[in-house]
């Protein structure tokens, strides 16, 4: 095995799985706790229309957020194969290259986001000058997705090292700027809806700051820019990159849709729908560690041809999901009556946060197996898989399921569907992933790609190691 300094080659996986995903849910669950804050800020105006049009907003900012994680997770695999293989010279270019894509794809996907705002609000239901307020909104916030992305693509970089406790860092630092520049800007200063738009752009310049010092700084994990190593690098992260945002797009494109089937409810369903999307990412902010965390350590072990390893990681990672999810589950109900007096949400809308709480809380169990499966089909080579697990959920189920239940739930219906098909795709999911990833430790499978430097190789001839 090669003297490669990867910190998951050794030691418990369960350890490194509990380790790498409470970080990671700290900063993340921090991040989306500033998020829930701003939607509390601005629902102390008064005006219901400010938090519908957030809710609008949100469906689409997630739609091009998400594809941001996709590249991330591409990242981190590509970065964390070349560490556990004992390569860092090619850890840092990959990084690099990687960094560069994002940049540019995050770009253009912002460009479309901007010119198209009116279009994809018209689609999503909204109205009036609930419309408007969305539209401008996205309009002050979107560009910024280009310079998040530096930051995404550093805090890969870290995880993919095993830096768990930087990486938490950068999100917890760039989260508390913005808890103090929310109430500034929203209240103080009497900017409403522009004063979340600006505080979202800072938190997400101190992001990136944050991530870049310790990523070049701390571990010397970025290269300087070459032509010759992104021509060479650009293949091997789209074969993982495009596949893994199209997954990742599918989320979002699955709450773009049941905001659609919400917002026949009306302005108040929609208000708490959105109070309903920041408590589930801040709150399961766990789950959604999950992939990014694990990949790390499939990634490394990958790399290093420590198949067995990969089971264990997989498994461990499973448990801690159900775990995880049951114990927020828990917490949640005893909380709804403070969050739905908190957030001054009555009749309809307490009733779609209560579906949420008390309700679907518990189905994250079962959903939140997807994260785990894609983390294992990206890492290890078919990233393909994870697309068709997702939009199997998102794309196909997601919509029927929610409209059917809703004819018969109203507004708390929408929810229902959600989980309903989220569940039953997780589970399916996590079984899929569970037959692949026990095929390579037991080396039934014929050939992986090991090694970008070399292309595919015989499984078996790393089984020795």
């Amino acid at each position: 095995m090669p003297d490669s300094g990867g910190r998951f080659l050794t030691g418990s996986t369960m350890g490194h799985v509990v380790r790498m995903t409470l970080t990671g849910a700290a900063g993340i669950s921090f991040v989306f706790l500033v998020d829930a804050a701003n939607l509390f800020w601005i629902s102390q105006l008064g005006e219901p229309r400010l938090v519908a049009a957030i809710g609008f907003a949100f469906a689409i900012q997630f739609l091009s957020v998400s594809s941001g994680v996709g590249l991330m997770i591409a990242a981190t695999a590509v970065v964390s194969r070349r560490i556990g293989a004992g390569d860092p010279m090619g850890a840092r270019a990959e990084a690099t290259s990687a960094m560069i894509l994002t940049v540019a794809i995050q770009s253009a996907i912002a460009l479309v986001v901007v010119v198209f705002r009116w279009d994809m609000l018209d689609l999503v239901g909204a109205t009036g000058e609930t419309r408007r307020l969305a539209a401008r909104y996205l309009l002050l916030t979107v560009p910024s997705l280009a310079l998040m992305a530096v930051g995404l693509i550093a805090s890969a970089a870290l995880r993919a090292q095993g830096d768990g406790k930087r990486a938490m860092l950068v999100t917890l630092t760039s989260g508390s700027v913005s808890m103090v520049v929310d109430p500034a800007l929203i209240i103080w200063a009497g900017l409403g809806l522009d004063g979340a738009a600006i505080a979202l752009v800072i938190s997400r310049v101190v992001l990136s700051g944050m991530a870049l010092k310790f990523a070049i700084g701390t571990h010397d994990l970025l290269a300087w820019p070459s032509l010759a190593a992104l021509r060479k690098n650009t293949k091997p992260f789209l074969r993982i990159a495009l596949p893994a945002m199209v997954a990742q797009l599918s989320t979002p494109f699955g709450s773009y849709l049941l905001t659609g089937v919400m917002a026949q409810f009306g302005d108040a369903a929609v208000a708490a729908w959105a109070v309903a999307n920041r408590l589930y990412v801040m709150a399961f902010g766990g789950i959604f560690a999950l992939s990014g965390a694990i990949g790390g350590i499939f990634g490394q072990n990958y790399g290093a041809g420590l198949y067995k390893r990969l089971w264990t990681t997989y498994r461990d990672a499973l448990i801690f999901c159900v775990v995880y999810a049951l114990s927020v589950w828990v917490l949640l109900i005893l909380a709804t009556p403070l969050i739905v007096q908190s957030f001054g949400l009555e009749g309809t809308a307490a009733e779609v946060l209560r579906a949420f709480t008390i309700t679907t809380g518990g189905a994250q169990a079962l959903m939140g197996m997807v994260f785990v499966t894609n983390a294992a089909f990206n890492t290890l080579g078919r990233p393909g898989r994870s697309m068709v697990v997702n939009w199997s959920r998102d794309g196909l189920l997601m919509l029927p399921v929610a409209y059917w239940a809703a004819s018969i739930w109203g507004a708390p219906g929408v929810l229902y569907g959600q989980a309903i098909a989220g569940s039953a795709v997780g589970l399916i999911g996590a079984v899929w992933a569970g037959v692949f990833v026990r095929a390579i430790a037991n080396g039934t499978l014929p050939e992986l790609d090991l090694n970008p430097r070399r292309g595919y190789r015989d499984l078996n001839r790393f089984r020795r190691r």
